[in-house]
């Protein structure tokens, strides 16, 4: 078991011990979809650390999401929890880059497409492929891309 995925499990005990039932539910659905991903497939396999990471940043992002639409049908009570169980999950996701570290990021990749002769917009997606894996987990995709656009235009 990789440690990731042993803390959740550690974290999921002390929570039911605990009776937060909020904690509780919220790890065991998370430990569901990273169970859900190592069976998902041809064949069943343990996940890396980085792998259980991509999972708990979707399940995250999907808390967001769901907290920002039950805000718009008038559900402040649901999107409350929501929020709640984003927050649970950001304490396993490493520290999200700053607005101003992810620009010093984007500005270097884009220079380095520039001097690989990339130009313009069309050079989006050498960008993309140079900052991706610099910034795995500590940026949310559409923010990375938002900047790339921005630098591009710019």
């Amino acid at each position: 078991m990789t440690t990731l995925k042993a803390k959740l499990h550690d974290d999921l005990t002390t929570a039911i011990k605990a009776r937060d039932e909020l904690r509780s539910s919220t790890l065991r659905l998370t430990l569901s979809a990273i169970s859900y991903e190592e069976t998902a497939g041809k064949a069943a396999r343990e996940l890396s650390d980085d792998e259980v990471l991509k999972v708990l940043t979707r399940e995250a992002k999907k808390r967001r999401e769901a907290a920002e639409a039950f805000d718009k049908g008038g559900r402040p009570d649901q999107a409350e929890r929501e929020r709640a169980e984003g927050e649970i999950l950001a304490a396993y996701l490493p520290a999200q880059l700053s607005d101003e570290e992810l620009a010093a990021i984007v500005a270097e990749a884009v220079a380095e497409a520039k001097a690989g002769g990339a130009e313009g917009p069309k050079a989006m997606g050498a960008v993309m492929k140079i900052v991706n894996p610099k910034v795995a987990g500590r940026a949310e995709g559409s923010r990375v891309a938002a900047e790339v656009k921005r630098l591009l235009a710019g």
